[in-house]
C-alpha cells in the first residue's frame, strides 16, 4: 500500500513493495521558507474524445517537453473477490504487447526518441505516465493509446509475470518492514476494498490466468472512467487532435467508476496483532486509527498537526523516541487518504526488549497533542515548512500534470494549487486542536507488532485482545 504527505499535498501511506511513494523528511527548523511568488497553473483547456475520454491540456514552455498522465479509476479497490492484485498485475502487462507492437518494439519505440513510459497502480487508480520530447508527442501518445485500447496479453508474458511476482513475494518475507506494512493494511481496513496490498498476495497471484487479465481489462479499463492530462510545449488544439487519433475507437470498461463504500471503522481497532518471526532481534511496530478521505475539510489543520507530531526529524515523536530515549533510529506518523476514506498511522522499530516502551512513549506523545494541540511556534514552523515546499509541485510538467489529475479525481477544485498556501497559513491553533482530538487515537488504535511472539506477547498485555499469526500469512 501505497501508500504514507505526498510532497506536502496529500497525506501519505506507509511504504511497501507496492508503495506509491517514499517518505520525505522535513528539514531542520528554519531551513524551509515560503516562496513569496504566487503559484499559478497554466490555463486548462478541456475536451472529450469521440470515445468519451476527458482530455485536459495545459500549454507550458519553454522546454520542448510534454508530460502526459492517463488516469483510470481502476485501482486495487476494484480487484475482484479472490483476485487481489489483479489491477496491478494487469497494469504491468499493458507494456508487454499490443496488436501492432510486441514488448521489445514498445521498449525500442520509447527509448529511440528519448521518452519515458511507466505504469502504476494505487488503491483508487491505474495510471500511465509519459514524458516525451514535444516533436515526438503525437507518436508517443499513439503508443500509449495502443497500450490501453488493444493489449494482447500474450500467454507467455502472463506466465513470466506471474513467476516474477511470486518470486518477489517470497523475497519479501525477508523484509520485516514490508510484512508489517501488509499486516497493518489488513488490521486497519479488514474486508474493505482497501484492505489488501496493491499487489495482492502469493495466494491470489498464483491463481491469475490470461482470462483473468483480459476480463479485468474489458470490465474495468475504459474511456468513460479515464482522464488524460497533457502539460508541456504543445498547443491545446494539437493535443485535442492527437488524443482523438490515439484513443478513437477505445471501448470497454464501465460507464461510471465503481462505488467504493466509506469504511465503517478500523477493523482491528483496540486489538493487538503479533506477526511472529522468531529470527528477529527487533520489533516492527505499527499503530493506526481513523483518518480522512481526500478533500476533507480537516486536511490543512491535520496536515500541519502531523508535521509537528511525527512528520520529520524535528518532530515530537522523533525528539522523544530517538533523541531523548534512543529507542530507534526512525519513527514517523502520517495520514493516508484515499477517495473513500483514510487512516492515521505510525511506524517505527526497536529492539525486542523495548517493544512495549516504544509503544507507550509513542501513545503518550500522541495523547499530548490530542489533549493540548501544538505550541504556536510548532504550528508556525509546520506552516512555514509546508508552504516553502509546496512550490515544488509546480516546477515540472510532470508534477503539474499530477497535481491537476489529483485535484480532479478527488474533487479538490481547480484552485487547489493556487490557494494551497493561503489555506495552510490560515490554519489556527484551535483548528489544529480540533483535528488532533479527532484523529490522534481518540479511541484505542490497532496495534501491529512483527517480531518474536514468545517474547513480545507478555509485554503487550493491557493494550487489547492479542492475536498471533505467522509471518507467512502475509506472503
Amino acid at each position: 500500500m501505497t501508500s504514507a504527505l505526498k510532497a506536502a499535498t496529500a497525506p501519505k501511506a506507509a511504504p511497501s513493495r507496492k508503495s506509491k511513494s517514499s517518505r520525505e523528511a522535513p528539514p531542520k527548523r528554519g531551513e524551509a521558507r515560503a516562496n513569496a511568488s504566487a503559484l499559478t497553473l497554466p490555463t486548462l483547456h478541456e475536451s472529450t474524445t469521440s470515445s468519451g475520454l476527458k482530455v485536459i491540456a495545459a500549454e507550458r514552455g519553454p522546454l520542448p517537453l510534454v508530460s502526459v498522465r492517463l488516469v483510470i479509476r481502476a485501482g486495487s479497490a476494484t480487484d475482484p473477490e479472490g483476485k487481489h492484485g489483479l489491477a496491478d498485475f494487469t497494469a504491468r502487462l499493458l507494456r508487454r504487447g499490443t496488436r501492432r507492437l510486441n514488448a521489445q518494439a514498445i521498449d525500442e519505440a520509447v527509448e529511440f526518441v528519448g521518452a519515458s513510459l511507466s505504469v502504476g497502480v494505487s488503491e483508487d487508480t491505474l495510471s500511465l505516465s509519459l514524458t516525451t520530447p514535444a516533436e515526438h508527442f503525437v507518436q508517443m501518445l499513439g503508443v500509449m493509446g495502443q497500450l490501453v485500447r488493444e493489449p494482447t496479453f500474450p500467454e507467455s508474458e502472463v506466465a513470466d509475470a506471474r513467476e516474477r511476482e511470486l518470486a518477489h513475494f517470497a523475497n519479501d518475507l525477508d523484509d520485516p518492514s514490508i510484512i508489517a506494512d501488509r499486516a497493518m493494511v489488513r488490521a486497519l481496513w479488514g474486508d474493505h476494498p482497501y484492505g489488501h496490498d496493491v499487489g495482492g498476495s502469493s495466494k491470489s497471484v498464483r491463481t491469475f490466468t490470461r482470462d483473468d487479465v483480459v476480463g479485468f481489462h474489458e470490465a474495468r479499463i475504459g474511456p468513460k472512467v479515464a482522464m488524460l492530462v497533457v502539460v508541456g510545449a504543445m498547443p491545446p488544439n494539437r493535443v485535442v487532435a492527437a488524443a482523438e487519433e490515439a484513443f478513437s475507437g477505445w471501448t470497454g470498461g464501465p460507464d461510471a467508476p465503481m462505488d467504493i463504500p466509506a469504511p465503517k471503522g478500523i477493523a482491528q481497532g483496540g486489538r493487538v496483532l503479533i506477526v511472529d518471526k522468531p529470527d528477529q532481534t527487533q520489533s516492527q511496530v505499527r499503530l493506526g486509527g481513523p483518518g480522512m478521505r481526500m478533500g476533507h475539510a480537516d486536511y490543512f489543520p491535520a496536515t500541519a498537526m502531523n508535521i509537528a507530531l511525527g512528520g520529520g526529524f524535528t518532530s515530537r515523536l522523533m525528539n522523544e523516541i530517538r533523541v531523548n530515549r534512543g529507542l530507534t533510529y526512525g519513527v514517523s506518523s502520517w495520514f493516508d487518504s484515499m477517495n473513500a476514506g483514510g487512516v492515521f498511522a505510525l511506524s517505527t522499530f526497536t529492539k525486542t526488549e523495548s517493544t512495549r516502551e516504544i509503544i507507550d512513549v509513542a501513545l503518550a506523545e500522541i495523547a499530548g497533542v490530542r489533549e493540548k494541540g501544538l505550541k504556536p511556534r510548532e504550528l508556525a514552523d509546520a506552516q512555514s515548512y509546508l508552504a516553502g515546499l509546496y512550490p515544488l509541485r509546480t516546477e515540472t510538467n510532470e508534477s503539474i500534470a499530477g497535481s491537476i489529475a489529483e485535484a480532479r479525481l478527488h474533487g479538490l477544485g481547480d484552485d487547489w494549487v493556487e490557494k494551497f498556501r493561503d489555506r495552510l497559513r490560515a490554519v489556527t491553533p484551535k483548528e489544529v486542536l480540533a483535528a488532533a482530538k479527532q484523529y490522534c487515537f481518540a479511541q484505542p488504535p490497532a496495534v501491529v507488532v512483527l517480531g518474536k511472539a514468545d517474547v513480545v506477547k507478555k509485554q503487550l498485555k493491557g493494550l487489547g485482545p492479542i492475536t498471533v499469526v505467522p509471518a507467512s500469512e502475509y506472503e
